[in-house]
Order: structure tokens, then sequence, then C-alpha cells
């Protein structure tokens, strides 16, 4: 069932995203140039990428195999036959005065990327993905007043993604560009490190009343952190409307996000496509895609994201928004399923990966493949959950003592530590019988109709047996005894 776009201050929100997703391509796109990341300035630039003269870009067929990839994935139509361009503007950066794109003919056409904002599932249209290259890097630090240029970056190739203005909340473009990222990632076909630049967007964003045709946008540049997006977005959106309620109208235009102050400023005018002057690439013929390379592509997909939570919902009995979670990442998804394997709880694995493993990753700012617990040791832990060693509450310290390092052996932490369960019936209802007699008021109350009387009682046989007691067993037996 759809829902009505949040307003803001009476304004409906409207963004598009474009994000560009360095390919994980040893070389360049155009020439044999390495693509690893942190090399002294300009020892990565060959005479291709330095634009001298005489040279040739010869394209990369790795780059176009991951653009099919991509294609595959979101469902989009590739492009028999596309098409290079030249971008022609002047910078410092961009050794030729020109950048090779793609425009009127992208290789990926359409498409659609699906996620989950809170319980609600979204779809946003792409409208592209284009192959493209990159620029060098101008660098403004420690070069006493002057600028330099480091043309390492120069040439590397860029996978282009465009949506259709289909976002109306700084939220769901957040959450769009992390399934973005999932994907990518999820495919091979980048590394998603946002730090390194790998994976970066640009917001459209522009306000309007409700009906109203679009507004105005402004283009919000380099947002290469999923908590900055979400800052720079919704500044601008305020910004916007105080322009318009002032009275004042909004000017098409480039801006920057300043995280010290979690403000955005115009950088420059906003170019349309004509003040590029595209034209066809004379170096470079169009780019032939056979359908037998688009066949075999496929068959080497993995198991796409949708389709696996989907399968974790039928096979394994998860809710929706479980089966989304655990497939936010492929490490993610492959940790959930080497645990429910080895332990045959699927509802229990995964709420343990949403909780204390999650809360743990995220405050430590680890990623799944690093967790000091592994999937087979917390599918023991689970194990001695269910078999009633231990409570819920003493495998949260067992927890602990794993992420600490104290051992990789949950039995023997337990044991260690004095974890286990009483599960001796004849020692508990020794205990019930005693707390029962001790506490005759509270006996007399749950006999009257009171919840809080049994719970009172269940306290005191979990404090007598010094938390040991199985809480099961604990309310089964008193329910017995008081009949």
């Amino acid at each position: 069932m759809s829902t009505a776009p949040p307003l803001i201050r009476g304004y409906e929100v409207v963004i598009g995203l474009e994000t560009h997703a360095q390919l994980s391509t040893q070389s360049k796109i155009f020439s044999g140039a390495s693509t690893s990341f942190g090399a002294a300035p300009n020892t990565q630039a060959c005479a291709v990428d330095l634009a001298l003269p005489g040279t040739l870009p010869v394209m990369n067929r790795a780059a176009v195999e991951r653009a099919i990839r991509l294609g595959l994935a979101v469902g989009a139509k590739i492009a028999p036959l596309s098409i290079f361009a030249r971008k022609n503007y002047f910078y410092p950066d961009l050794p030729k005065g020109y950048q090779i794109s793609q425009y009127e003919i992208p290789v990926v056409q359409g498409g659609t990327v699906s996620f989950l904002l809170g319980e609600q599932r979204k779809t946003v249209r792409l409208t592209r993905a284009h192959l493209e290259e990159d620029a060098g890097k101008s660098l403004h630090e420690d070069y006493q007043g002057q600028t330099g240029i480091d043309l390492n970056r120069a040439g590397t190739p860029l996978l282009e993604i465009v949506t259709e203005p289909d976002m109306r909340s700084a939220a769901e473009a957040v959450e769009y560009a992390k399934a973005l990222h999932a994907l990518v990632t999820w495919l091979g076909i980048c590394d998603g490190n946002m730090q390194e630049g790998s994976f970066r967007c640009d917001a459209n964003v522009s306000v309007r009343r409700p009906g109203a045709p679009f507004g105005t946008r402004r283009e919000i540049k380099n947002l290469n952190s999923f908590r900055f997006m979400q800052q720079a977005i919704e500044f601008e959106i305020h910004w916007q409307i105080d322009q318009i309620e002032d009275g004042l109208a909004i000017e098409q235009a480039t801006v920057l996000f300043n995280p010290d102050t979690g403000e955005t400023r115009a950088m420059r005018s906003k170019e349309d496509a004509h003040d590029y002057r595209y034209f066809p690439d004379p170096d470079l013929p169009p780019l032939v895609i056979a359908p037998e390379w688009i066949e075999r592509v496929r068959s080497e997909l993995p198991e796409l994201p949708e389709a696996m939570a989907a399968r974790f919902q039928r096979d394994d009995g998860l809710p929706a928004y479980d089966a989304a979670m655990v497939t936010q990442s492929l490490p993610f998804a492959r940790y959930y399923e080497a645990a429910r394997q080895a332990c045959g709880e699927p509802k229990l694995v995964a709420n343990w990966l949403m909780g204390e493993l999650s809360r743990r990753l995220n405050t430590e700012g680890r990623e799944i493949d690093a967790s000091p617990v592994p999937a087979i040791t917390l599918a023991t832990l689970i194990r001695r959950i269910v078999d009633g060693t231990i409570s819920n509450n003493a495998a949260r310290q067992v927890f602990d003592a794993l992420w600490g390092g104290e051992s990789t052996d949950v039995d023997a932490l337990i044991e260690a530590k004095g974890l286990k369960q009483m599960n001796d019936s004849g020692a508990l209802e020794k205990i019930v019988d005693e707390v029962v007699g001790a506490n005759p008021k509270s006996v007399e109350e749950y006999r009257a109709g009171k919840d809080k009387a049994f719970n009172a009682l269940v306290g005191q046989v979990m404090k007598a047996s010094r938390g040991k007691a199985n809480p099961a067993q604990v309310n089964e037996l008193l329910k017995k005894r008081l009949g």
C-alpha cells in the first residue's frame, strides 16, 4: 500500500542521486596503468593518462564486464551498441581538456534498486549507468599557497549510476545509497571504500508544493559518507525552503557540503549538457556487446540479495525485515548461513546478528569479517541457550568474554564463570517450596488474580538460585505448586 510522501514545512522534497562507483579492475579504463590506492603522486599515470601527443585509448574489457554485471543485477537493458563521447571542460586535473564518458547511448539503460525504509519496501528507478574515466586530483594542502596536481586517479574506471528523481526524503536517499553500496560490493564490481573515494554520491535536491512542477535543483557534490549525505540533504532542504519563503528564487548550482559547519555552499553555477559540448570520441569505436557475452556474465552472477532474502523467508521462516537485514552485505549473509547451518536456529541467529553482534561491530567500527566471534562459535552459544544450559543473560556474559578474547571455547567459559543453569527439578522444587512458604502475601495476591505477584515469586526463586535456575522451569514449577 503506497503512502503519500512526507512534507517538510508544507513542501515536498524531490531527490535524485548520481553515484560514481570505481570499478575493481587492476588497470585503468583506457590504459594499462595501475589503479591501486595510496601511491606517491603521479607515479601511476602513464602517457595515455597524461594525454601526451600520439597516444590512443584502448578499452578495458574487465570494466565493461563489471558494467554488464550491474545492469543484469538491477534488471536493466544492456545496450548491444553504446558510444563513448568527449565531455569538454577545462580544469587543471584534466590533462586532455575533456573527459571520456558516455552520453546519448549508455551501456546500461533503466533498471531498479529496492530497499527497506523502516519496514516499507521502496523502489527507485535508474535512468542509466554509464562508463567513464575519472579525472585527477587537485591538492591544496601543504603546498605553500599553491595547488598541486596528482594524476594517479586520471583514467580510473568509473560507473556512474543515475537515478530518476524518485526519492522524497534524506532518509530515503541514504537507504537507497546504502542498498546500492551493498549491491556493488556484493557483485564484486567495486570495493565500496568511501574514505578512499571508491564510492561517492552527488545529490540533486529540489523542493516544491505538492502537485506543482519540479523545482530548481541544486547538486551537492562528492558526498563520501552516509552520515554526511543525510546532514547535507537536510540542510539543503531547509535552506531552499527558507529562500522560497523569503521570496527569493532558487538558482541552479553545484554546491559543496562542509561537515565542520553542517552547511552547504555554492561552488559554481550548474552546467547543463550543452555546456560540455559532447560529441562522439573519434579515437574509440562503438562498444559492441554480444548476447553471448551477456549470457556468460549472467551465468556467473552470485545469488542476489533480494533472491537470497526471499529464500531465507521461504526456507528459514524469517520475517521480511530480518531477511533484509541479514542480507545487507554478502559477508553478513555468509555469516548468517554458517551460524544457522551449525545450530539450526535461524530466528535466534538473526536476532543475535541484528542485535548484540551488530551493536558491537558498529561501536568498534568493524566489518563482520573482523568479528572476534566466528559464526561457528556463535552457533555453539545459541545451542547452549536452546538446550537450557545457560540463560539469555548468561549468554550475553559469555559473548562479552568471547568478544574480549578471554577464550574461544564456549563450554569452558560457561564452566569457568559458573553460569550453567540449574535444571535439577528436585533441587528447584525445594527452592520453589521455600519461596512459596516464605511469601504468603504474594501467593494470596496471585490467587486473587494479580499477575505481578507471580512475577515477584519468580524473582525470589531466581534470587535464591543465584540466577542459575532455568526461568521456563521455574514458571512451570511455580504454576504447578500454586495450583
